[in-house]
């Protein structure tokens, strides 16, 4: 760094710091008023921000952030320390947040840098193309994302080597503006394959990739959904390697379609950690409308006519299918509204549409469908046909790519070939009503609403799904049943099934000729009214819990060896602290076992109802878990009376963690007595399950 060191440049950077004014630069740019906004008089700072950068690498010992001395003399500008650059960014249509990039020419830059503030419309104060100084005393480099960037040393950072944002109210007294120079900020060009690790010290450049196209992927969405951040794929033709384009939900332009041609991409040089990103300053940047593309797409793929098209309807394209997996040759379309899809994550890669004759599953293998606004509920959206294909899966009739011998998924790089945005806006998706009784094969694929049902007493107090997709019982008044299948990635799952009556609204499958229905998140089953009955359920009260926490058997549980070396025990493997009651036969090879747990003595004298309820995990091939009851255990298994339980166990043998609950075992016949419940493990030398026990309960009042 260089020192003031001449009586000039004293009382030049006295008047530098003190005298502010309110200029008015005379541009040609559509920028804010900066009418009675401050600047201050040019001069030149004594840091680079190369030196800046160098304060973070080359005085970070022990990976900390470098904070620079305090201005302790404020009268005396000889300590004072300024970097100076060239404002590249602009937060005006709100894609970049938070934060101001420089650089240190308005042309063939050098060096960029990032500066973290706590403020808004910054553009307002410190528009594209500005000189700016920021006096750094204080201030503090550090690091996030693998970024070296400014901002203050709070003490309240995750990382010692983090910085924060400078305060909103040290900014007057931190950055400054030029009265004198704005200019127009001219992109370094920079190609897909130089975004690389030597090229760092570009990070916060204004730059321009040319011959840059989206990802097909992603062609015919938007920029971002509306309040979701994401990142769109973006290449040349110099590297196979795709770059990041990071996109605001909250940005101005992120409605709207992302540009489907080739052409020059304009933006802010970033990263986070080694994916190297850039940041739109605003759409008009973007000049990407020449044809062909790199990729071979010969004309614009998002613009839709119905020119040549015959319209289909749902129940004709159903009628289509012939076999298992019918292709469709002809230029037909259909247009449907989506009625459902992925947004609770209870459907995974496909979406329902419907229109007046009915509805259609369609396999499409992308995730996140429901913030691409062809796919929203209530969207009109127009499906070119010619290419795909159509057949009956488990016995329901879907849309979608060959899979083998079946109906699959439409490949994510085909979407755009098929999906097209009737640019109509939303409206609101009305169910079709039916009783049980009433459902029939033209409903399925239908958003349904069946009144006045409830879930079986069985499934209360169960959640929707634990561990795998999980079914559970829905019955109407009159006895009549439906299932209600849920997904274990649900974002409902874990929640517990309401005990009350009431209207169910879903999507109609059917699987091998049973009627499914499938809601999409708990508003579809909202049954606050009093059962069929007219009773209120009340969950039983909890009278002995065990979940094994702090490992081992406690006195209150007995296990019991009649047979082989392995006994029960607990484990936490897989689980992190959470223990689990756990037996498992194999060792060394199968062996044959015979062990039992058996809980302590419960008393359910006054009581007249009362259950018991517990999590089960097998794994591996071997004989079920049974589980049993008695009133009169009398120290010896064999000699002991016992009641063997229906309680619902996991039944996938192929992995672990799929946890099931048991559900309300009912122990009506233990009534007025002490009751036990045990679990009885065997194996054989041909097969060793291993079964996991949790969330022991005996409950009633």
């Amino acid at each position: 760094m260089k020192k003031y060191n001449s009586i000039l440049k004293y009382i030049f950077v006295m008047i530098a710091a003190l005298i502010m004014s309110g200029c008015v630069h005379d541009d040609k740019y559509d920028d804010p008023n900066l009418a009675g906004v401050q600047c201050i008089q040019d001069f030149t700072a004594n840091t680079s921000l190369k030196e800046l950068r160098e304060k973070y690498t080359l005085n970070n010992p022990n990976n900390n952030a470098y904070v620079f001395p305090a201005d302790n003399t404020p009268n005396d500008p000889s300590d004072d320390l300024y970097i100076q650059g060239y404002v590249s960014s602009t937060d005006e249509t709100g894609n970049i947040y938070k934060t101001i990039y420089i650089q240190d020419a308005l042309k063939d830059p050098t060096h960029g840098f990032t500066i973290s503030v706590d403020a808004v419309s910054t553009y307002t104060k410190f528009p594209q193309g500005s000189k700016i100084y920021v006096k750094i005393n204080g201030l503090a480099v550090g690091v996030y994302g693998g970024v070296v960037q400014l901002g203050v040393k709070t003490g309240a950072e995750n990382q010692n080597s983090a910085v924060s944002r400078i305060p909103e109210k040290m900014i007057p007294q931190t950055i400054f503006r030029s009265c004198n120079i704005r200019g127009q900020i001219v992109p370094k060009i920079m190609t897909s394959s130089q975004m690389i690790s030597v090229n760092d010290n570009m990070i916060g450049c204004l730059i321009q990739m040319d011959n840059a196209e989206f990802d097909n992927k992603i062609l015919c969405t938007n920029f971002a959904p509306s309040g979701v951040t994401v990142d769109r794929a973006i290449r040349d033709n110099t590297s196979g390697t795709a770059r990041i384009v990071r996109n605001s939900g909250y940005a101005s332009f992120a409605n709207q379609t992302l540009p489907s041609g080739n052409g020059k991409f304009v933006g802010i040089y970033s990263k986070y950690n080694s994916t190297y990103q850039l940041y739109i300053n605003k759409v008009t940047d973007l000049e990407m409308t020449k044809f062909p593309r790199i990729d071979g797409i010969t004309a614009d793929p998002c613009q839709y006519s119905d020119n040549g098209l015959t319209q289909k309807t749902v129940a004709e394209v159903k009628q289509l299918a012939s076999s298992a997996l019918t292709p469709i040759t002809n230029d037909f379309v259909l247009k449907a509204k989506v009625i459902a899809n992925d947004k609770s994550s209870n459907l995974f890669k496909y979406i329902y549409v419907e229109d007046a004759t009915g509805g259609i599953r369609i396999n499409i293998d992308k995730t996140n469908l429901y913030n691409d606004p062809r796919f929203v509920v209530g969207k009109e959206v127009y499906i070119k046909l010619n290419g795909l294909y159509v057949g009956a899966v488990s016995g329901e009739i879907q849309l979608g790519s060959p899979f083998g011998a079946v109906v699959g998924r439409i490949a994510e790089t085909d979407v755009y070939k098929y999906f097209f945005d009737s640019k109509k806006a939303t409206t609101a998706v009305v169910p079709t009503e039916r009783t049980i009784n009433q459902i029939g094969m033209a409903d399925v694929g239908r958003w349904v609403k069946i009144k006045n049902l409830q879930f079986i007493e069985g499934d209360l107090e169960k959640v929707y799904a634990s561990g795998s997709p999980t079914n559970r019982t829905l019955e109407d008044c009159s006895g009549n049943k439906i299932l209600s299948r849920t997904n274990n990635n649900a974002d409902f799952a874990g929640q517990v099934i309401e005990a009350g009556k009431g209207d169910v609204y879903g999507v109609l499958s059917v699987f091998n000729g049973t009627y499914q229905l499938w809601i999409t998140d708990v508003l579809g089953a909202d049954l606050d009214d009093p059962r069929c009955d007219g009773s209120v359920y009340v969950p039983l009260p909890v009278l002995y819990s065990e979940n094994f926490a702090a490992g081992g058997f406690n006195a209150d549980w007995t296990t019991v060896n009649v047979l082989g070396a392995q006994v029960w025990t607990t484990s936490n493997q897989g689980n992190q602290s959470n223990y689990y009651a756990m037996m498992n036969g194999f060792a060394g090879g199968n062996n044959a076992n015979e062990d039992w747990l058996i809980s302590k003595s419960v008393s359910l004298v006054g009581k007249t109802k009362a259950a018991v309820t517990f999590t089960s995990d097998v794994r591996y091939n071997g004989n079920a878990l049974q589980v049993y009851a008695t009133d009169n255990f009398t120290g010896n298994v064999a000699t002991t009376t016992w009641v063997q339980l229906p309680a619902t166990l996991d039944t996938n043998t192929g992995a672990f963690g799929d946890w099931v609950s048991s559900g309300n075992v009912d122990l009506s016949a233990f009534l007025g007595k002490n009751v036990r419940i045990a679990f009885k493990y065997t194996s054989t030398t041909s097969a060793a399950a291993t079964w996991e026990i949790d969330d022991f309960k005996i409950k009633g009042q």
